[in-house]
């Protein structure tokens, strides 16, 4: 049974600091990019960043970089997120996610996957901005 579970999530002041963490099971982890999705009320989910695990090429939503650091521990099957100088606007249900990289893609280099890649999805934390 494939398993995400997110954790880390919170409230914190603006320009404040969070570490969310995904601990994935179930599937191959060196075969997957796995991700995160953020989903502000209101508005459409989007993806924040992602992360090869094979060859730990990272990507970034512009508004993110600089920001926010993705990491990956290959050896615990798990995804770091650490999020750094916060901002009100970064207030969002924040989603691991996982997508099943095929070998054209891993030539390519996946880049950041939008929502709807993703082939599996944890249940999401809450993190809030505070101004």
């Amino acid at each position: 049974e494939v398993q995400l579970v997110e954790s880390g999530g919170g409230l914190v002041q603006a320009g404040g600091s969070l570490r969310l963490s995904c601990a994935a099971s179930g599937f191959t982890f060196d075969d997957y990019a796995i991700g995160w999705v953020r989903q502000a009320p209101g508005k459409e989910r989007e993806g924040v960043s992602c992360i090869t695990s094979s060859d730990g090429s990272t990507y970034y939503l512009e508004s993110v970089k600089g920001r926010f650091t993705i990491s990956s521990d290959n050896a615990k099957n798990t995804v770091y997120l650490q999020m750094n100088s916060l901002k009100p606007e970064d207030t969002a249900v924040y989603y691991c996610a996982a997508y099943w990289v095929d070998r054209r893609r891993a030539r390519l280099g996946v880049g950041l996957l939008g929502p709807d890649e993703y082939d599996y999805w944890g249940q999401g934390t809450q993190v809030t901005v505070s101004s």
